[in-house]
């Protein structure tokens, strides 16, 4: 079993249901996870919400990128860091990004893990694990 990352003290707001930016030191970390039909984008999904609830950033909305809903597209090019995480190689998230002209971005693939695009099949917590780390990484380096 894997350390879990110290959390952050607005993790309890989080938790208590109510929208608030969180921190990684001082940074505003934004998540966005892959929403597809397969177990990679269950396994994305899974991953920004606990790094949400660890208090690594707060998970924000893809489908308002991709509907272009300006309030969105500027909260997500005023954060420090957007968090993106595709599923597979179709690149759905990055695309919406690129389309809205988001560039504060570091974006990353379920399946550049090793872990195989499957339809009906259930992710497992170790491939949840395995991608946590990876966006750790992401955000350390950036």
């Amino acid at each position: 079993m894997r350390a879990r990352p110290r959390r952050c003290p607005l993790v309890s707001v989080m938790e208590e249901g109510k929208m608030s930016d969180c921190c990684d030191g001082e940074r505003t970390v934004l998540l966005y996870a892959c929403s597809g039909g397969a177990n990679v984008a269950e396994i994305a999904d899974r991953a920004a919400r606990e790094l949400m609830f660890a208090g690594r950033g707060s998970m924000f909305c893809l489908a308002g990128l991709g509907a272009g809903i300006e309030g969105m597209v500027q909260t997500a090019r005023d954060a420090d860091l957007n968090i993106v995480i595709d599923g597979c190689p179709m690149d759905c998230a990055k695309r919406i990004f690129d389309k809205a002209g988001v560039t504060n971005c570091t974006q990353f693939k379920v399946t550049d893990l090793g872990i195989e695009k499957q339809k009906g099949v259930r992710c497992t917590q170790e491939q949840v694990d395995m991608v946590i780390d990876r966006a750790e990484e992401a955000i350390r380096q950036a």
